[in-house]
């Protein structure tokens, strides 16, 4: 079924809430008409869901890269603290990313493509499933952080720490909830990136075997799986390329030590090979997994969400 808007008591201060992030993040301002007509609806859904269950949930919201899903995520915790009094934790699969000196090993004893982070086997997936573990019985726990500017681990010192509990959890990430591809599926490399640099399927297959292991049992603690959906992988590039520029301009605004040698942002070419890593999960995403998930957010080529899709139970 089609939800839009709906008619709150604290929609005034969603609206309010909301318009903080466009402010923030320097968003346009059709970002505003969309949260207010998707994701307030969706904030109740979720306010609901916990309702019934009476217990911590955990929501898992895919997307592709630059799709807003972090942004998604960031809304919803907003909306559910501040709305609905529900108390919540964001987290991203992307904070899970082994170190890069263990990137680095995982490239010397199994692929060179392993160096790369993001794809299934380049995050801890056993401190994921510890953390959401924590998080859903109420239990202290750090949350871990990972420096993209540096392509590495934050210090454990510096993870923030939640002593309170909280009655949701917000787990948002490019691979989320997507099922592992079939052999005959891998036979064939997707691009010039598996061509040239995996041409015995070494890699991908790798990738894959992670991903039907640790990875499902990961995602079976999700309660509910939100789908931003991106119109076609092409649409990707523009939207990450976007993303390190806004990166690169928080960079020199802020007052932050790192020294600018250290800084690993990318330029287009960079991106565009980067991405090609994620091309194969990200179109078998984008084809299995709207009929999966509990609630599709569709985009268009201009970033809008044409529709909120809610799968019946």
């Amino acid at each position: 079924m089609e939800t839009g808007p709906v008619e709150t008591t604290s929609q005034r201060r969603a609206e309010n809430l909301l318009q903080r992030i466009v402010t923030e993040e320097n968003l346009p301002d059709n970002w505003l008409h969309d949260a207010m007509t998707w994701f307030v609806p969706l904030a109740q859904h979720i306010a609901s869901l916990h309702q019934k269950t009476a217990a911590p949930v955990c929501i898992g919201i895919n997307g592709a890269q630059g799709t807003g899903k972090t942004t998604l995520a960031r809304t919803l915790k907003m909306l559910l603290e501040q709305c609905h009094g529900l108390p919540a934790a964001a987290l991203s699969l992307d904070d899970f990313y082994l170190s890069r000196s263990a990137r680095q090993d995982l490239a010397r004893s199994v692929h060179p493509l392993l160096v790369t982070r993001g794809v299934p086997g380049t995050h801890d997936t056993k401190l994921a499933l510890d953390t959401i573990s924590r998080l859903k019985h109420g239990q202290p726990v750090q949350l871990p952080a990972f420096d993209k500017a540096v392509d590495d681990v934050v210090a454990v010192e510096n993870w923030q720490r939640l002593t309170e509990p909280v009655a949701v959890v917000l787990f948002e990430g490019w691979c989320i909830g997507i099922a592992p591809q079939s052999d005959d599926q891998l036979a064939e490399p997707v691009n010039t990136l598996e061509a040239t640099q995996d041409p015995d399927g070494l890699w991908r297959r790798y990738v894959n075997t992670a991903l039907a292991a640790d990875y499902q049992t990961l995602f079976r603690q999700l309660d509910m799986l939100v789908m931003v959906k991106a119109p076609d992988f092409d649409c990707v590039f523009a939207w990450r390329l976007h993303q390190e520029q806004q990166l690169a301009r928080r960079l020199t605004d802020s007052t932050s030590t790192i020294e600018a040698p250290k800084l690993r942002l990318m330029n287009a070419e960079q991106i565009s090979r980067f991405i090609a890593h994620y091309q194969r999960l990200t179109a078998h995403s984008l084809s299995t997994l709207p009929s999966k998930a509990d609630v599709v957010f569709p985009l268009d080529t201009n970033h809008r969400i044409t529709a909120g899709l809610y799968r019946e139970h």
